[in-house]
This record gives C-alpha cells, sequence and structure tokens, in this order.
C-alpha cells in the first residue's frame, strides 16, 4: 500500500494532478497522526493553521481506512465545498473506490406534500413568493437530490422554502402519500449505503438526540468521525442536549392544522377560532416581554408583570386546541401529526412552570416576531462522553483554532475529552514577513461611550493607506451600526468613491462576493464575519478588531455558567471566559492571510491587550505577524506593498 509520505511527496498523485502543489511537511505529519489515531480507534485534536491543507490531511486517511467515516462540519457551505469540490478531487486522485454521500437536516430537501399543499391553497404573499413557488415546482420535477441549494433560481432566503420543506414536527414519515419518491429519504439511503457521509454539526448533534434525521442508523454502523471547524461544537451541543420551544412553533402548528382541516376537516367549525386563539396567545407571549429584542434570564422573565399570566393563557389556548385536534385526528394523518405536536409543544411550554431542573439554565431569546425559551445544560461534557460511549471507533476534532498558546485543555474540559492524543500545527506562511499586528496606543477603555469614534478615528489613516480592502470585525451589533455610521461620514469628507457594505444589508455570500468584486470596499460586519469566510488578495489587506470579543457578562447562560464555576471554586475567566475570547480573536485573525502572496496588518483596538496581564495570552496565541503600536509603521508597510 502506497504511503502517505509518498502520496504527498513532489512526485506523488497530488503532484502530478495540482497545478503549483507544495509539499507542506505539516499536512503529512496531521495525515499520520489522523491515520494512526483512526486505526487505533482513539481520540486525537489537531490545530491546523491556514494554508496546512488540513482538509486533505484527513481526507487521505478516512478514504483509505476501508470502513465508514461520517466527516462533520461546521456550515453547509463547507459541507458543499467538500462533497462537490474536495472529495471527488482527492477520491480521484487516489483512485479509491469509495462510495461518499452528502446528508443534509431535513429542511434542506424540497417536501412532495408540502409543495402541493402551498401550490394548492395558493397562499403567497406576494407574487414574487408565487412565482418562486412556480420554480421551486419546476425544479422537484428535473432534480434528483431535491437539496434547495442546487435550485439557483429561487434565493436561499425565500420565505416559500419554509413552507415547501418539512420539518421535524411536520413530517407524516411513512404515512406520508408522497413517501416513496421523497428526497429526505433518498438522501437517508444514499448515507447508509456510502463509505463515507458528509453532514454538518447541526444534523449531527440533532440526530444523536432525536434519533430522527438518519444518524440512529449511521452512527452505530460508522468506525470514525471527523469534526472538522470543530471549535464550534461546544456551542451546538449545549444547543441540541438542551431543551427549546418557540413561539413561532405554535404558529407554524397553527397553520398546517389549518390547512390540513381545509382539505379533510373543513366541517368542524370548532377549529378556526380555537387555532386564532392559539396564535393570538402566542402572539401575546412575545409582547409580554417587551418590544426589543435580546436575551433574558428565567428571573428576568418571570419578573415582567405580564410573562406568567400570558405563559398560562398559551398554555390554556393550546390545551383546547390540542383536544379538537384530537377529536379529528382520525380522518388524516395529517391531523393526527398536528395532534402530536400539540402535546409535544404543551410538554415543554409546562416544563417553565415548574420548578426549575437542576444542571440546566433557564432562559429567553426574543425575536422581532417570536420568543423562545430555552433549558440549555451549565455543563455538556459528561452527555457529549456519554454520546462517545459503545462501539469503539476513532474521533477526530480538527480546526484552525482549537488551542490557547498551544494547549487544549480548555476544550478538552468543555467536551469532555480527558487528556487525548494532540498536536499543534503552525500555518506555513511567512507572518513575519506577510503581516504586522498594530495595536494603537492610547485608545479609551471599551466601557467608554466614546470607544467606537476612537476606534474608526485610529483605523481611518490605515484605511486610506490600504486603499479600502478593509474588514471591520466589530463585537456588538450596536458597534457594527456606529461604526457604519462614522465611516460614511469619513468616506464622504474625503470625497472617496468606497463601497461601504454592512451586515444584514443583503446576504453574506452576496456582501462578499460584492466585497471581492470592487476590490477596495470596505466591509463592517458583526459575528457572521468572524469565521468561515476567505478573501485573497489585495480584495482584503486590512482587518479591524474594535475588543477583545469577550461574552457579553449579562448573557444567562454565560452568567449561570460562571455563577456554578466559582461554586466549584473554579476561576470561571482564566478557564471559560479567556479561552473562548482567545479562540474567537484567533477566527478573526485568520480572515487576513489567505494564501502565500497575501499582505496585511491586523489591527486589535482593545487596549486590554497591552495593558492587561491576560492580553499576552491573546496576542501570544496569534500568528508571529511583525508587533508594533505605531502608525508609521502600518503605513510604511502598506507603501512597500505598492
Amino acid at each position: 500500500m502506497t504511503s502517505l509520505q509518498e502520496i504527498f511527496s513532489p512526485d506523488g498523485p497530488f503532484a502530478r494532478a495540482i497545478e503549483g502543489y507544495r509539499v507542506r511537511s505539516q499536512q503529512v505529519e496531521m495525515a499520520e497522526r489522523i491515520a494512526a489515531a483512526i486505526k487505533s480507534n482513539s481520540v486525537f485534536i489537531a490545530e491546523a493553521g491556514t494554508g496546512t491543507g488540513k482538509t486533505f490531511a484527513y481526507l487521505v486517511p478516512a478514504l483509505r481506512s476501508n470502513g465508514k467515516v461520517i466527516v462533520s462540519t461546521g456550515t453547509k457551505t463547507l459541507q458543499d465545498q467538500l462533497y462537490n469540490k474536495d472529495l471527488p478531487m482527492v477520491r480521484d486522485i487516489l483512485r479509491a473506490p469509495a462510495q461518499i454521500a452528502l446528508l443534509k437536516g431535513r429542511a434542506n430537501y424540497v417536501c412532495h406534500y408540502h409543495l402541493q399543499n402551498a401550490l394548492g391553497e395558493g397562499r403567497f404573499l406576494s407574487r414574487e413568493d408565487a412565482a418562486d413557488a412556480r420554480r421551486i415546482a419546476a425544479f422537484a420535477r428535473t432534480t434528483h437530490s431535491g437539496d434547495k441549494a442546487e435550485c439557483l433560481e429561487v434565493n436561499e432566503n425565500s420565505p416559500v422554502w419554509q413552507q415547501v420543506t418539512s420539518t421535524r414536527d411536520n413530517c407524516l414519515g411513512q404515512d406520508c402519500p408522497n413517501y416513496k419518491e421523497c428526497f429526505v429519504m433518498q438522501a437517508r439511503k444514499a448515507a447508509m449505503a456510502a463509505d463515507l457521509v458528509v453532514v454538518n454539526h447541526h444534523l449531527f448533534f440533532a440526530d444523536v438526540m432525536l434519533r430522527d434525521e438518519g444518524m440512529a442508523e449511521l452512527l452505530p454502523a460508522c468506525n470514525t468521525v471527523i469534526f472538522d471547524e470543530a471549535h464550534q461544537l461546544p456551542e451546538v451541543a449545549s444547543l441540541f442536549f438542551g431543551d427549546s420551544i418557540s413561539t413561532a412553533q405554535v404558529l407554524d402548528l397553527v397553520r398546517d392544522a389549518r390547512n390540513e382541516a381545509l382539505t379533510h376537516a373543513r366541517d368542524c367549525l370548532d377549529l378556526p377560532p380555537a387555532g386564532k386563539a392559539a396564535e393570538k396567545a402566542a402572539r401575546d407571549l412575545r409582547l409580554a416581554v417587551g418590544v426589543d429584542a435580546g436575551r433574558f434570564s428565567a428571573a428576568q422573565l418571570h419578573e415582567k408583570p405580564e410573562f406568567d399570566a400570558a405563559l398560562t393563557t398559551l398554555i390554556e389556548s393550546l390545551e383546547r386546541f390540542a383536544a379538537i385536534l384530537e377529536t379529528q385526528a382520525e380522518r388524516a394523518e395529517g391531523l393526527e401529526k398536528c395532534w402530536q405536536r400539540a402535546g409535544e409543544l404543551l410538554d415543554h411550554l409546562r416544563r417553565w412552570q415548574q420548578p426549575e431542573e437542576a444542571g440546566y439554565v433557564y432562559w429567553g431569546e426574543a425575536f422581532t416576531q417570536s420568543l423562545q425559551l430555552n433549558a440549555t445544560p451549565l455543563d455538556v461534557a459528561g452527555i457529549f462522553r456519554k454520546q462517545m460511549g459503545g462501539h469503539p471507533r476513532a474521533w477526530i476534532f480538527t480546526s484552525a483554532t482549537l488551542a490557547v498558546q498551544g494547549r487544549f485543555h480548555h476544550y478538552c474540559s468543555e467536551m469532555g475529552l480527558g487528556e487525548p492524543e494532540s498536536a499543534c500545527w503552525q500555518s506555513p506562511f511567512d507572518y513575519g514577513k506577510q503581516a504586522v499586528l498594530y495595536a494603537p496606543l492610547g485608545m479609551p477603555e471599551p466601557n467608554d461611550w466614546r470607544f467606537t469614534e476612537a476606534v474608526v478615528e485610529a483605523a481611518w489613516p490605515a484605511v486610506q493607506a490600504a486603499r479600502g480592502g478593509t474588514f471591520f470585525l466589530c463585537t456588538s451589533l450596536r458597534a457594527m451600526r456606529r461604526t457604519r455610521e462614522l465611516l460614511q461620514e469619513k468616506i464622504e469628507a474625503a470625497g472617496l468613491d468606497v463601497p461601504l457594505l454592512v451586515q444584514g444589508e443583503g446576504s453574506k455570500n452576496d456582501l462578499l462576493q460584492r466585497f471581492r468584486f470592487h476590490g477596495a470596499a470596505i466591509l463592517v460586519g458583526s459575528q457572521s464575519f468572524w469565521e468561515g469566510v476567505d478573501v485573497r488578495g489585495e480584495a482584503l489587506s486590512l482587518v479591524v478588531i474594535d475588543k477583545i470579543p469577550f461574552a457579553p457578562p449579562d448573557d444567562p447562560v454565560l452568567s449561570a455558567r460562571i455563577d456554578e464555576m466559582k461554586k466549584q471554586g473554579r476561576n470561571a475567566f482564566i478557564e471559560y471566559q479567556l479561552p473562548r475570547a482567545v479562540i474567537n480573536v484567533k477566527q478573526g485573525a485568520g480572515r487576513l492571510i489567505r494564501d502565500e502572496s497575501d499582505r496585511g496588518v491586523l489591527m486589535i483596538c482593545d487596549p486590554r491587550m497591552l495593558t492587561k496581564p491576560y492580553g499576552r495570552k491573546v496576542w501570544q496565541s496569534l500568528p508571529p505577524m511583525q508587533r508594533t503600536k505605531e502608525l508609521r509603521t502600518v503605513l510604511e508597510f502598506f507603501a512597500a506593498s505598492r
């Protein structure tokens, strides 16, 4: 069997197939360590800096392992790239006979049953929505996969998708009249038959916990699980190991029940008014929290005068609605499913009328149109460790950002991994020549009301020297909006023709496309743009980070976890808050240098990086860039780059 050294060698199959291929010792070492972990069914954690080639480093041993492999990624975008581009390329180069499959959550596949219902009802809010529905219907007749990512004629954010796809709640399963042609079932069958299946973290955890989307059969049969972008796992695991209920689910239930009744129970005159009462009660519960969106602890919610009464009213109205649905359940599978859903929603809502379960933090998140009530575990380590038990298999965790100063203690503790084998490979890029880390002097404290003004003022000379090509990464939406206003004033005052793009004013992909195309634009973003963004060349040569991204201290989940750690006599800041902030800074910094020819400046405006003892941990975890506190050095760097 050809060795990994030979595969990645200067005259090996990769070098022959890929133009400009370079041997990277980090990539070869990483592939060898992953192959060893797969062979011994062990846990392995790998941090690999940008440019290491970690995707090929895990795909090669995975395809050569002769076992069933699940690769779980952080986003559906990366999932599509793996399945459509990277995997076929590596498989062809290796001439591996492996069968591959892509599996997404059911909301990504057109549902024949719901599509027919939506077209039959014709209840669309606009002509454009009606046109989208017709386009989706045409797509459903010709597609093999039913994956909405392949339906390029319809925007992925079109509201019609919600009407023509299924959810765990409203899927009829084997009772569906379209079961045999179901795209979800076809995707599951392909995944069961495949040697390597590409999923995403949300799907992985939803299925492990809910035994719903096909992973229930997949996981026991698999020999290796590889998590790419593994730094996202603690957050995703918390989401799925907990419990949540949204007022939007009540509205969806009423809509689905109404549609089913129009076909199968038109004579049930009690159902429409009961549905309207449940809808009103759900909306009133959202209004009871107040107009503003945000996160609230359970104590804050119960303190609001209308909340408990509104919750009781919603439960009572949903009980009446469920009782009527029960009388109609035998008339159609769809009505029976709605009755079952009503019972499940009631169970979740009643949990909020009982004493809080130990080990969980209860909190709510208000969105513009809905309220979500959550019970989140304070610690996912024990639950995840239990999921890893049973059938022996290899577990591989990899990302460009997992370690803090080269150590994985924080991550292993959070995920319950013990002390497994681990390794850290630095990026092959020459950061000393390619990049400058700039920490400006004289910045006010981050809680100063003038801080955002000071950030824009300090960054503007660098923006001009970079001739645009700038990302402003903000730690809050408020700072993002204020940064945009200040930059607009600067651009107009200077008479510059520089596009100013802002998160929320278009989809993420659309904004990035415009940013790349222009080549000298400014993009202001918050959480969405800190990771998973790849802009190469001069289009991006300055990344400005306003603050070290500590989670807000009033966040109910963070606050509860800090309290719990204090009770255990632990230092929550050093063990939990700081490591998470460091990993987030590393993610933001990773936007700057994407290949060997990139050059740029990373500007971090938070004075705590210079003045606080922990600031050292932040910058020591960043790539070995040239470091400066002087604007002159930055201007000279940009001048030399021209």
